[in-house]
């Protein structure tokens, strides 16, 4: 599903920016902030994005599994491509098999504005109606629920021992992770060597890696929008793993796996819980992640 006019606007405004010098490149701020942390794939390929694509993938409900408010039905259980990548931490080893699928979540390839151009934009619930029209969106159109819902979430209050921002630019997303990490900081993303849209077999290969050794990180999620917004939040304890996923049609993934082990405070009827059969609080949730989250960790 494609936003109406969204890449012209996005071309205009990458123009308008390149011939008047307003702000430096993205890229160039990256570096200049952290100029020892290399630039993650799920960033390049949204900075190399020509902004045409498809709809992010979702829950059935509109709201996204990694918001831990999430409560989802019986109903949503079935054909949701999420249910697959949430295990227990105890079966974080080589062996473990899993039916999974990485094709993009994000089917729409939405690009980066500026954070000049991001922060003239209304980004609220009481300026949707401004929202709508600045993007041509039809008001009760699937593509304005979408953005309604993502507004609705990024809005909502964070849990406790949960610092939360849903930043609009990856200028702002330097910046939150920087706030709460530090310079010094590692940004990784699964990276897929094939993309499928089979859902097939994967079997954990020999090497699983804890990545930092502090349980402070920040996750950043890509969430629905007519340009790149991320749902970025920092929790303790939570501990992260390269993992490398082997599919039986030879596939090779290089996954990024985030444990939590404080789940207290979110939704009893959270996704995780009904697939793994768990109450909250009683054993650590993990998930893998597709290849657009980006997770950020201290060095």
């Amino acid at each position: 599903m494609k936003f109406p006019y969204i890449s012209i606007f996005i071309s205009l405004m990458s123009l308008a920016l390149v011939s008047t010098h307003a702000a430096l490149p993205s890229e160039l701020y990256w570096k200049s902030k952290l100029p020892t942390t290399q630039m993650p794939k799920a960033i390049t390929d949204l900075l190399n994005s020509t902004g045409k694509g498809k709809v992010n993938g979702t829950s059935n409900s509109g709201y996204p599994f990694f918001y831990y408010g999430y409560a989802a039905n019986k109903s949503q259980l079935h054909d949701n491509p999420n249910v697959g990548l949430f295990f227990l931490k105890k079966d974080l080893h080589h062996g473990t098999k899993f039916n999974m699928q990485f094709t993009k979540t994000s089917k729409y390839g939405a690009s980066f504005l500026s954070k000049q151009v991001a922060t003239s934009i209304p980004f609220s619930s009481n300026k949707l109606k401004n929202i709508l029209n600045h993007f041509s969106i039809k008001n009760g159109s699937y593509e304005s629920e979408f953005v309604k819902s993502t507004i609705t979430v990024c809005e909502m209050p964070a849990i406790k021992g949960e610092e939360k921002l849903c930043v609009t630019s990856l200028e702002s997303m330097v910046d939150f992770a920087a706030s709460k990490l530090g310079n010094n900081v590692e940004a990784v993303s699964t990276q897929v060597k094939n993309e499928s849209s089979v859902l097939q077999e994967y079997v954990i290969a020999k090497g699983v890696k804890r990545l930092g050794e502090k349980n402070k990180t920040v996750v950043c999620h890509k969430v629905n929008y007519p340009y790149a917004v991320f749902y970025c939040h920092k929790t303790d304890k939570t501990k992260v793993y390269s993992v490398i996923l082997e599919g039986v049609d030879g596939n090779r993934v290089k996954a990024v796996a985030v444990c939590h082990t404080e789940t207290t405070q979110w939704s009893h009827n959270h996704l995780a819980f009904q697939v793994l059969n768990v109450q909250p609080g009683t054993e650590p949730v993990c998930h893998f992640f597709t290849q657009e989250h980006v997770v950020w960790i201290s060095k």
